[in-house]
């Protein structure tokens, strides 16, 4: 069962930026922005059949090896989409 929010979000939806308090937010300097992570979006979810060697080989990675596979696949797709 959900837990019902706390949050008046119609109150929320009519405030303007300009009512936002920005005082405890962080300068966006050249610093912050040059250790930024550029996060891609939202992944789509599959069935994929894989080899069991090969689910194996990065299982034993370690934690993320689903993100490894992708990262993989990407590196093959920007070798052959030239």
């Amino acid at each position: 069962m959900k837990t019902k929010s706390k949050t008046d979000w119609e109150r929320v939806k009519a405030m303007k930026d300009s009512d936002i308090d920005y005082s405890d937010t962080p300068p966006l300097d050249k610093d912050f922005f040059e250790k930024a992570v550029l996060w891609p979006g939202t992944k789509k979810q599959i069935t994929l059949r894989l080899d069991p060697d090969v689910i194996e080989f990065f299982k034993k990675q370690g934690r993320g090896y689903q993100s490894m596979i992708n990262a993989v696949l990407r590196k093959y797709v920007e070798v052959h989409n030239t």
